[in-house]
Parts: C-alpha cells; sequence; structure tokens
C-alpha cells in the first residue's frame, strides 16, 4: 500500500511542473523583488545549515545513523518547498501584474495558480518524503526525526521571514504613510523593495515551512501512534498516509472549481458608485470635524472570496466521499465499527471549516470585530490599540471551543486513534490551504508593483481587488495553521505518554506531583517568552529602518519630488542581517528546553512542560494573529474612502494599530506553531533516556 501515496505525489509534482510551465509563459515584469527574495533565502539557509550539520552529527552519535538520516532528510525537504514555493510566487507576481492589464479573470486565474504551485509541492514533497523513508526503512522512531528536521526549518523560516517581513513593513509605513504622507508602495519610499521582498520570504516561503512540517508531524503522529495502539495491525499505520493520498487528489480536482462568472471577461461586477452620507465627530467638546463615509455597495471583485472557497468546499467534499471506502476497507480490522474511524475524519474536515469561518468573522472588513476597531480609530490612537488588544483576546473563545468539541467528540467516537484520524483529516487538506495563502503575497506583491510603476487606475483597481481579498485568505489560513499546530500537538503528546507505556515506565501524570506542575508553568511560560523575543526583534529592527528611511529622506534630495531614486539595497541590507542574527535565539528555545527539563527533573516534569505549552501557545497565537488581521484590516477599510480616507486623523491611528498588529500576525503568532511541535518531537525523540 506504500506505493499509493509514492504514486500520487509523483503525479502531483508532474501536476505541479506543469502549472509552473504554464505561469512562466505568462509575460514577466521587473526582477528586483525576486533577487531581493532569493538574496535573502540563500543566507538564511547558509546560516541554518551549520546548525542543522550540528544537530545531524549529535543525533548521529546519540540515536543511530536513521534517526539522524530521517532529520537531514526532514530539513533539506522542507527547505526545498519553502524555497521553490517562494522563487514560483516571486514570478508569478510579477506576470499577475501584467495579466491585470487585460483583466481581473486573467489576473486571478494567474494568482491563484501561483499559490496552487506551491500548496501542491509542500503536500506531495511532505507525503513523499514520509512515504519513501518508511518504504525503505520501516522505522517509525526515524520519521519522528523526518519531522524534527521539518519543524527545524520551519522555527527558522517563520522567525527569519517575520523578523524581516514586519521590520521592512513598519519602516516603510512610520516613515512614509504618517511622516511624509505617501502611499504604502510608493517607489520613493526606500523600504519600499524590502517590504515587497519580506511578503515573500514571510509568508511565501515561511508559511510553505511552516503547514509542510505540521502536515509531516500529523502523518508521523498518526502513524506512530497506530503503531503503537495496533502493533499487530499495518493498517493502523499506513491509513493516516492513503487518506493524505484521496486528500491531494481531491484538491486537484477541487482547483477546477475556483472560476470567477463568466458573464464579463474582465470581472466588471457592479462598481462601486461613490453615495455619501455625513459623518460627524466631536473633539474636547468643542472643534467639529465633518468627515464622510460611503454608503454600502457591492466592491468591484466580489466575487473572488466565493470562487476561492468553492474551490476549498469541493475539497473537503470530495475528500469525504473518497474517505468513505478507504476508511472501512483499512479500519475493517481495528474496530468493531469502521464508520466511528470514518466520522472521525469527518469531524477533523468540520473543524477546519469551522476555523476557517471563525477566523473571518474576527478578521474581515464586513463584520463587526473589525468594524469595532475602525469605530475607536476616530477617537484616536491609545482607543485603536485597546479596541484591536480586546478583539484579539475575544477571537480565542469560538476557535478553542470547536477544538474542544472536535477532540471530545472524537475521543468518543474512537478513542486516541479516532483523534489522529481527526486531526490527519484536517491537514490533508494543507495542499488547497497553502494555496489559499500563498495567493495573498502573490497579489500583494502584484499590488506594490503595479503601485510602483505607475499603471493606470484599472489596473489598479484590479490588483486592489485582488489584494483585499488576500488580505482575509492569509489570515483565515493562519488561524487553520494555528488550529492544526494545537491538535498535531495534542497527538504527539498522546504519543508520548503511548511511548512511556510501551517503553515500561510507570509514570502518572498527577496534579498532587510538584514535578507536573513545575512542567506546566515552565511549559506555560514558554511561548510568552518565545513570543516577547521575536516582537522585541522586530521591534530594534524596525527602529533601523526607521532610522535609515529618515536619512535618506533627509539627506538624498530629490526623492520626494521623484527626481532620483532612493537606495534601496541599504534598507534590504539592514533587515537581512538582523532578520538572520535574531532567529538564532529563539529557535534554539524549543531545542534546549525539553532536555533540560526532561534530565533535571524527569519524564514527569517534561510533560507538564508539553501541556503548559500546547495551552498557552494556543491562546497567544490565536489572539495575536487573529487581533493582528483585524488590525490590518480596519485600517485598510478607512483607506478605501471611510472615515475620510487616507491622510484623515482615523487613519492615522489605524496605521498605528496595524503597525503594532503586524508582528503579532505575521512574526510572533504564526512562529509559536512550529515551537510547540518542536517541544514536543525533541520530548519524544529523548524519552527512551529518561525511563
Amino acid at each position: 500500500m506504500l506505493y499509493i501515496p509514492i504514486t500520487i505525489s509523483l503525479f502531483t509534482l508532474v501536476f505541479t511542473f506543469f502549472l509552473i510551465q504554464k505561469i512562466k509563459k505568462s509575460p514577466p515584469g521587473i526582477e528586483a523583488i525576486r533577487e531581493g527574495a532569493v538574496s535573502y533565502l540563500k543566507r538564511q539557509y547558509k546560516t541554518i545549515s551549520l546548525t542543522a550539520l550540528v544537530i545531524f552529527f549529535l543525533l548521529w552519535l546519540a540515536l543511530g545513523f536513521k534517526i539522524a538520516l530521517g532529520f537531514l532528510i526532514g530539513a533539506v525537504v522542507s527547505a526545498i518547498s519553502g524555497f521553490i514555493g517562494m522563487m514560483v510566487s516571486t514570478q508569478a507576481n510579477l506576470r499577475v501584474a501584467e495579466a491585470a492589464k487585460k483583466g481581473l479573470r486573467e489576473a486571478f486565474s494567474l494568482s491563484f495558480q501561483g499559490g496552487t504551485v506551491t500548496g501542491f509541492l509542500v503536500a506531495s514533497l511532505g507525503l513523499l518524503s514520509i512515504s519513501l523513508f518508511y518504504l525503505l526503512t520501516q522505522d517509525l522512531k526515524g520519521l519522528v526525526a523526518l519531522g524534527f528536521g521539518g519543524s527545524l526549518i520551519s522555527v527558522f523560516a517563520r522567525l527569519g521571514g517575520g523578523i524581516y517581513t514586519k521590520a521592512a513593513d513598519i519602516g516603510a509605513d512610520l516613515v512614509g504613510k504618517i511622516e511624509k504622507g505617501i502611499p504604502e508602495d510608493d517607489p520613493r519610499n526606500p523600504a519600499v523593495i524590502a517590504d515587497l521582498v519580506g511578503d515573500n520570504v514571510g509568508d511565501c516561503a515561511g508559511m510553505a515551512a511552516d503547514l509542510f512540517e505540521t502536515y509531516v508531524v500529523t502523518l508521523v503522529a498518526g502513524m506512530l501512534l497506530g503503531g503503537l495502539i495496533f502493533p499487530f495491525f499495518q493498517e493502523a499505520v499506513l491509513l493516516p498516509l492513503i487518506l493524505g493520498s484521496v486528500a491531494i487528489l481531491a484538491s486537484i480536482l477541487a482547483t477546477f472549481f475556483v472560476r470567477l462568472r463568466k458573464e464579463n471577461p474582465k470581472g466588471d461586477y457592479n462598481p462601486p458608485t461613490t453615495s455619501e452620507v455625513p459623518f460627524r465627530r466631536e473633539v474636547g467638546g468643542s472643534e467639529s470635524h465633518s468627515l464622510r463615509e460611503r454608503a454600502p455597495q457591492v466592491p468591484f471583485g466580489e466575487g473572488i472570496i466565493g470562487a476561492l472557497y468553492k474551490g476549498l468546499a469541493a475539497a473537503a467534499l470530495i475528500s469525504a466521499i473518497g474517505f468513505y471506502p478507504v476508511i472501512r476497507e483499512l479500519g475493517k480490522n481495528l474496530t468493531n465499527n469502521p464508520n466511528s474511524l470514518y466520522l472521525s475524519a469527518i469531524i477533523g474536515l468540520l473543524v477546519a471549516a469551522g476555523i476557517f469561518l471563525i477566523t473571518e468573522y474576527f478578521t474581515s472588513k464586513k463584520y463587526r470585530p473589525v468594524q469595532s476597531i475602525v469605530k475607536a480609530s476616530v477617537t484616536g490612537h491609545a482607543t485603536n490599540i485597546i479596541t484591536g488588544l480586546a478583539v484579539g483576546m475575544k477571537s480565542t473563545i469560538l476557535p478553542i471551543i470547536l477544538i474542544c468539541l472536535g477532540i471530545l467528540i472524537s475521543f468518543w467516537l474512537a478513542g486516541l486513534y479516532g483523534l489522529a484520524i481527526t486531526t490527519v483529516a484536517m491537514l490533508s487538506l494543507v495542499g488547497i490551504i497553502i494555496a489559499l495563502d500563498s495567493y495573498g503575497p502573490i497579489t500583494d506583491n502584484a499590488s506594490g508593483i503595479v503601485e510602483m510603476s505607475s499603471q493606470g487606475e484599472e489596473v489598479r483597481r484590479v490588483t486592489d481587488a485582488l489584494d483585499a481579498v488576500g488580505n482575509t485568505t492569509k489570515a483565515v489560513t493562519k488561524g487553520y495553521a494555528i488550529a492544526s499546530a494545537g491538535l498535531a500537538a495534542l497527538v504527539l503528546f498522546s504519543v508520548f505518554t503511548q511511548e512511556i507505556l510501551d517503553l515500561g515506565g510507570k509514570v502518572q501524570f498527577l496534579l498532587e506531583d510538584p514535578k507536573i506542575l513545575i512542567g506546566l508553568f515552565i511549559g506555560g511560560l514558554l511561548p510568552y517568552f518565545f513570543a516577547s523575543l521575536v516582537m522585541e526583534a522586530v521591534g530594534k529592527t524596525g527602529a533601523k529602518v526607521v532610522e535609515e528611511v529618515r536619512r535618506q529622506f533627509r539627506e538624498i534630495k530629490g526623492i520626494m519630488e521623484g527626481e532620483v531614486l532612493p537606495k534601496y539595497g541599504l534598507c534590504v541590507d539592514i533587515v537581512t542581517k538582523a532578520a538572520i542574527r535574531e532567529m538564532m535565539v529563539p529557535a534554539l528555545i524549543p531545542v534546549v528546553t525539553p532536555i533540560l527539563v526532561g534530565f533535571i527533573l524527569g519524564p514527569e516534569a517534561l510533560g507538564g512542560l508539553l501541556v503548559g505549552s500546547i495551552v498557552t501557545g494556543l491562546f497567544i497565537a490565536i489572539s495575536m494573529t487573529s487581533g493582528g488581521a483585524a488590525w490590518d484590516n480596519a485600517k485598510k477599510y478607512i483607506e478605501e474612502g471611510n472615515l475620510g480616507g487616507k491622510g484623515s486623523f482615523a487613519h492615522q491611528a489605524a496605521v498605528t494599530g496595524d503597525t503594532v498588529g503586524d508582528p503579532c500576525k505575521d512574526s510572533a503568532g504564526p512562529a509559536i506553531n512550529p515551537m510547540i511541535k518542536v517541544l514536543n518531537i525533541v520530548a519524544l525523540l529523548i524519552v527512551g533516556f529518561l525511563i
């Protein structure tokens, strides 16, 4: 049966290759963004490779060559998937900017194809690496090391890319938008190229590496748990791989459902009229300002989000149909009622759908949470920040309730293995999920390229419509990544406890044990400490970019007049060096901490650490990412002409909120995902030494 996932993975890689060739046929644009992204990733991977080689030899000495080889394969494949996906995205964004001259449908189709390449690369390479390694070695422990390699690269990619993109973004926004009053992607801004490069190394390469490791770790955890619970039935080990294979085929078929309406070839759906209504605000009880707010209209490109979600729904539906015969056949030896396993898989698909809907509610401009931040911006910077923090905190409630229901129902249906199948089913849609996420930075960059090259209003209207939807897709896919990471970490913890039992250990996780309590507190502390280091790194680097942008505006005459170009490379160099330097210490925290706690305080404290990190990590990650995205979309809502539009008092407050939210949603929050999984994987690798 291992030849099934291998064959489907190879087929998906061929399909992806044809997509790449199709994208290359479109006319390209400028090359500066791609060159900057490639330069950064080369320097990042050079630094990471030295750390990875040290860990490779340590694993070889401590656990044997198979374990070390698994780690190396996971690290290399994770790096490759992120690099190729980023390369395709940086080529696609140039071509999307050109395609926008023909209309919305052409630009939309090309941007989604670019995202699809990254998504299917991640899914197929993940499935192929696991299947081939297990076929050749039959070593489940080696698969844990493979997941460790992918997770470690993911931590570095998320940290480095997150620090890079948000430091550049902060420098561009604070000086360009607030101090100089110029547009976000104005070519006069010295940080604009660094900002556009950051979108790719942060969102494309970073998210690809993040979901690659989550996908791999989830499949590996499901296989391990199946092998521990059903040691005499190989079907339990292979079922996660077969489910992943079915879902990849379903996702490929689902891409053909992603289409805009055909009535109008240029996608000109009811362009908005500017019906205005008066809006008044009292300042200090005396001064009155008259602001204007556009009346609600059907915006240009309204069908885009529906087209993308139609593809996601099709992938989930086709997967649900395909899962049934597979689980009926492979599950008949594992349980008297295979339907319980099938229902567990359906629960995973439903949790994924629920997370999407909840995250969109908290981050979309249409709904109350973002509108509350918009209204708070009218009264100033402080009220914007306060309301944004409140929205981020509230955004944790519904996802946590949904995750709890998923855990409860799947465990009731089929025990621990049911929970594993639920998580595998949820992650099985990773191909099309990453396609939706990578669509975001592609369209963001295309919009920036169009603005930098001073294209006509019609072209900018197309790319702005694509970019507006991209902000939503990036937000909801981050919510999906966090929820799936939490469930994957819980499955890993289940494997950790089962491994202790399998090794003959008599460890009991009781709250009466002070070591358990100490472990819980240390684990709960780690996401806070980790996030604080990331935020601090973004703040320090962003300050350096601000100083450089101010210096160029001050010392280089003619920038504001458009007579000379800024020195973009200086800002790129600042964020590149800082990102490489600042990512090292946070990335090593999840590797070193479980080793110290495990060997000093024992497996009881280590188990407590894992649980504590999962609980607080989920809450911090959700609040940061959803709150940050809400801040971002509140700013964009005002920039569309509401409440005075760009340059108004409300807009300045919204820019401040967005600047605070950016490192939350794109740096610290998402980086917690791989961090909590690295903690669990390292615990699995060392548990044999602790019993």
